[in-house]
């Protein structure tokens, strides 16, 4: 057989056992493609049994995409995990994330809540928040300082903005480990700012 007809004759196999490891048809798809993909940069020689070779790379493959998903759902949780405990130090104890998310937008201005959310949340340093809005690290220490100072002043007379896009963007940052949507929604946020200043 040639590898256009191995790949016809093992694709429906491969994609059930793909699909009853991972349960969602699409990255079943993906798995199954990469896998012959990965099998096609290979020496066909080498192999002594296409299909067991196939069968064992498409197992493999789904058992990192599970390993993958879990490590994120862990980082996830370990996030968010931050961010209320966060919380339970200040005054915004009883609040949940999305009442929080909405005094974050109240009572920071976007570069306060900027810098607060990457150090706090996902443990940016200095050095990086520096190079993300392009201020010096002291300047950054003084606005994480000045947040925190503000957080835990009262919170009761504040009117709570609408915030459902950023809390999109801010879960996405928290479930998938990068915070560059975040990063953007941010200083989005910092230029709008900026613009009605003047």
């Amino acid at each position: 057989m040639n590898k256009a007809q191995i790949i016809s004759q093992y694709q429906p196999l491969l994609h059930t056992i793909a699909y009853n490891l991972v349960r969602c048809k699409e990255d079943a798809e993906d798995i199954v493609q990469e896998t012959f993909v990965k099998w096609l940069s290979i020496d066909q020689q080498k192999i002594e049994n296409t299909k067991a070779y196939l069968i064992r790379a498409v197992t493999n493959n789904c058992l990192n995409h599970l390993n993958s998903l879990r490590k994120k759902k862990e980082e996830y949780i370990d996030n968010v995990s931050v961010m209320i405990k966060h919380f339970k130090e200040t005054n915004l104890a009883h609040l949940d994330m999305d009442t929080a998310i909405k005094v974050l937008h109240a009572k920071l201005e976007p570069l306060e809540r900027a810098v607060y959310l990457l150090k706090e949340v996902f443990d940016f340093d200095y050095e990086e928040l520096q190079q993300t809005f392009d201020k010096k690290k002291d300047h950054c220490r003084q606005l994480f300082f000045r947040a925190k100072k503000k957080l835990n002043e009262e919170t009761s007379k504040i009117d709570l903005p609408d915030t459902s896009k950023f809390l999109e963007s801010f879960r996405n940052a928290c479930h998938f480990g990068n915070a560059s949507d975040l990063i953007q929604e941010l200083k989005k946020d910092i230029n709008t700012a900026i613009s009605k200043k003047f």
